[in-house]
């Protein structure tokens, strides 16, 4: 779905916030939206994403990262504007210059992707959102006392893989907050401990990568533990335990 196959109804509204739009690239990666494009105008470049209204899961997404935009400001680029119009909900973000993050071995993003990380993990959860529960999650896959050890009161991202980190300007971004929730700190730490194993950091590596994060280094081994079986028995419920040996190798590889 480009620029081009959205109403011109929807195009009317953004133009009205952008000004004329003289040429539109579409981004290619991205599973929490249909539409996604830079728009150049004569005001600058804009980044927009945008899902059916008729889309309740998309809607949704749109709506946290909307709710929790004013609050992860320090790591993410600014929303500018909000369109739902045409059966179209589009949102309008502050454009970064910038690229993927580059998780593997000796990247020089690796410095900037913790930089990242750390300073999320001094956000404070908004109070008044209602933040689903990272526990609640794996409630068809972990017993109550499992669950109970991944309860917590930081505020995750929970799905920093590298295309949702942007690199530019000397700095990462978290960009995609569309899957939020409550839980421990060393969360986010760990998934992106498990993609630095994925772009071939060997496990010693991606684990002294996650030394350097406090939160990490005093996790509850216990708690670790059941976040690595929740997405072990997650996956191979999915996709079988052949599909799943490789993945759930990475996890497993970060309690050793």
């Amino acid at each position: 779905m480009t620029w081009h196959h959205l109403p011109a109804v929807v195009q009317e509204a953004i133009e009205w916030h952008t000004g004329p739009v003289v040429q539109a690239r579409s981004m290619s990666h991205g599973l929490n939206c249909t539409v996604a494009a830079s728009l150049t105008s004569p005001a600058g470049r804009t980044f927009i994403k945008g899902v059916r209204l008729d889309d309740q899961a998309g809607g949704a997404q749109h709506q946290w990262e909307v709710d929790l935009n004013p609050y992860v400001a320090a790591v993410c680029p600014r929303l500018l504007w909000r369109v739902a119009v045409g059966g179209w909900d589009v949102l309008g973000f502050e454009f970064v210059e910038g690229r993927h993050a580059d998780l593997s071995p000796g990247s020089p993003d690796l410095p900037l992707v913790a930089e990242a990380l750390r300073l999320a993990g001094e956000l404070e959860r908004p109070p008044h959102l209602a933040l689903p529960r990272f526990a609640d999650r794996w409630a068809d896959h972990l017993d109550h006392a499992d669950l109970d050890l991944l309860l917590g009161d930081a505020l995750l991202h929970t799905d920093t893989n590298p295309h949702n980190i942007l690199v530019g300007a000397g700095r990462a971004y978290l960009i995609d907050w569309a899957t939020p929730a409550r839980g421990p700190a060393w969360v986010d730490v760990a998934h992106t401990a498990v993609r630095l194993m994925e772009d071939d950091c060997p496990p010693a590596q991606a684990r002294a990568w996650a030394a350097a994060f406090p939160c990490w280094t005093t996790a509850d081994r216990d708690a670790l533990r059941a976040f690595v079986r929740a997405n072990c028995r997650s996956l191979t419920a999915a996709v079988g335990e052949t599909g799943a040996r490789e993945s759930n190798a990475r996890f497993a590889a970060l309690l050793r």
